[in-house]
């Protein structure tokens, strides 16, 4: 996420970085945007993302951060590793 907005008023984009480069630094692709504190009828967040982006480098391998992980979850983008421990008998 690449943050912008004003001095205490923070707003993100939610973008495809390498993961070797800073946090507002050189972007490879914009799939979003999402502010914190907007007020909305449900009283969540208000984000916008290109789900079709987002699945495309999901599939290439591209990992989300904590915060990118529950909005996709909460978009029905991301669904979480599932455990692979062996069952004991």
């Amino acid at each position: 996420m690449k943050r912008i907005g004003a001095k205490k008023k923070p707003v993100y984009r939610i973008v495809v970085t390498d993961s070797r480069s800073r946090r507002d630094g050189a972007v490879i692709e914009e799939i979003g945007f999402y502010d914190p504190r907007a007020n909305t009828e449900k009283g969540l967040p208000e984000v916008t993302l290109d789900v079709e982006a987002a699945r495309r480098w999901l599939s290439h391998g591209a990992r989300p951060s904590e915060t990118v992980q529950g909005l996709l979850k909460r978009a029905q983008v991301y669904a979480s590793p599932s455990s692979s421990t062996p069952d004991s008998d």
